[in-house]
């Protein structure tokens, strides 16, 4: 399979569960889901400096290291808010993987890990 396929995979997989957790498991609000799922594309206001802020902040975004983190915290830490914000987060990322959206490289914004958009 090509990494891309598996990548795409990937972002299907996390979405599809991050959402089975969010409202089934979770039960909650899909104001508040709906409201916040678009959020972590204000990272993409780093591309009004230049290309290479651009690119980082956005990669720091939309990579699962920073909402997985928080869903372990909000787990130790039995909070609800951190749980909702990381699974959203964590819902967003994967539906820009299910789309072809990847990480960002320094040169263009769209140049992605994935492949060119």
């Amino acid at each position: 399979m090509k990494t891309a396929i598996i990548l795409r995979i990937e972002g299907i997989m996390a979405l599809v569960l991050s959402v089975y957790f969010y409202f089934f498991i979770l039960q909650f609000s899909w104001i508040v889901f709906v409201i916040f799922l678009l959020a972590p594309d204000l990272s993409m206001i780093g591309y009004l400096k230049n290309n290479k802020v651009g690119s980082v902040w956005y990669n720091l975004f939309h990579t699962y290291s920073i909402p997985m983190l928080i869903i372990i915290c909000s787990v130790l830490m039995n909070s609800h808010i951190l749980l909702m914000i990381s699974l959203i987060w964590v819902a967003h990322i994967g539906m820009d993987r299910m789309f072809g959206y990847g990480l960002k490289y320094p040169t263009k914004f769209q140049d992605t890990h994935l492949n060119r958009i």
